[in-house]
Order: structure tokens, then sequence, then C-alpha cells
């Protein structure tokens, strides 16, 4: 970083010069002071773009080497799926970065046995050897876990929880309904609707047949 700032300030000092050697006239006093504060100003501005994209890049560092401490001894074997030192079962990338196993002495014996015939491997072999780079299959990816169960449970739970809270409103929360909500108060609402024609052309009023006081 520091090649690089006297590499940026001579370069502004050079375009400086280059600029006022084309216009053919050297700058007056209170010129030059305005131009030297602008190359400061522009000289803190990339010095401060600069440090955060070294620290970003040191942060990245940080990280793969923290990585890199917690994966034992197991063989990296690719990019990832994310460029970091880490395993994880995925259908829509099946090619992590590092084996499920970290190599032990039975490990490393077959994997010196597969350089030969795969036909001299046996079955449960050729099983070990997969297990020792991947944890689960596709069929084992894809199987059903069952984890509907539980959430249908937690829902129903929860839905039994509210209509239990309703009924113990009702029983020890809320007071008995007014008057005006039994049948005969609202027969008399309606009729006094009727008797004043409310909404008389697309409302109540006008379902009602008021020559033969009856419904229409």
């Amino acid at each position: 970083s520091v090649v690089f700032r006297s590499l940026l300030q001579t370069y502004l000092k050079v375009h400086y010069l280059e600029s006022w050697a084309f216009i053919g006239s050297s700058p007056s006093h209170k010129v030059h002071l305005e131009i030297k504060k602008y190359l400061e100003i522009q000289f803190k501005m990339t010095s401060r773009l600069l440090a955060s994209a070294l620290r970003q890049v040191q942060h990245l560092q940080k990280v793969g080497i923290h990585n890199r401490s917690r994966i034992g001894n197991r063989e990296v074997v690719g990019f990832g799926f994310n460029g970091q030192a880490s395993y994880m079962d995925r259908v829509d990338f099946p090619m992590p970065a590092i084996r499920f196993k970290e190599n032990t002495p039975d490990i490393q014996a077959l994997k010196e046995k597969e350089k030969g015939d795969w036909c001299k491997l046996s079955l449960e072999e050729k099983k070990a050897l997969y297990r020792a780079s991947f944890c689960l299959t596709f069929s084992e990816m894809e199987a059903p876990t069952g984890e509907w169960k539980s959430i249908v449970g937690i829902s129903l739970i929860m839905i039994s929880l509210g209509i239990w809270l309703i009924i113990l409103e009702k029983l020890y929360v809320y007071n008995d309904l007014p008057d005006s909500f039994s049948p005969e108060r609202k027969e008399a609402q309606l009729r006094k609707m009727i008797d004043l024609a409310v909404n008389p052309i697309e409302g109540l009023a006008s379902k009602w047949d008021y020559e033969n006081k009856k419904w229409k």
C-alpha cells in the first residue's frame, strides 16, 4: 500500500503539471492552492477505497484460514458451493469443497487400492469409498423426512389453543349481548327501516311492496 500511495502521488503531480503545460501558463498562488486542495481530496478518497478493498481481501483470507483449521486432514477437492472449505449435501450442487471424512489409515488404504482395477474392489469397499467422500446419496437426500407431520401437528395445536381462547373469552371476558340483538328488536328495527324507506332505489326499501305490505 505504501508503494501504491507514492505512485498515486507521483501520478497526480504529473497530471497537474501536464495540465498547466497544455494551457501554456503557470497558475497563480490562489489557483495553485485550490488545485493542491483538490488533489489532496482525490488522494484521500482513492486511499480510502484502496484500504476498504484491502480489508475485504484480508477478511476473506482470514475466513479461508479459519475454515482450513477446522477441517482437520480432510482433502480439499474443489471450489465448493461458495469457495469456502466446508461440506454440505445439496441436490442442486452435489460437489462439496472437501471430503466428508478425514483421512484415516483404512481410507488411505482403500484410496491406494482404488487406483488399480475396480473389479477387484468389493461392494463394501466401494460403499466405504463413497461414504468417505459423501455423507448422503441422492436417494437419501430426496427421501421424505416426515417433517410435514410435525408441521401439521403444531398447526392443529395452535388452532385448538385459539379456539379454547375464544371460548374462555366468551365465558369470562365478554358481557352478554345487548337487547338490540334479540329477534324481536331486530324485527322492530327492520320494520322501522321499511317505514323510513331506507335506500328506496337499490337498497332495502326497493325490495318492499308498500301497496301489498310484503316483500317483492
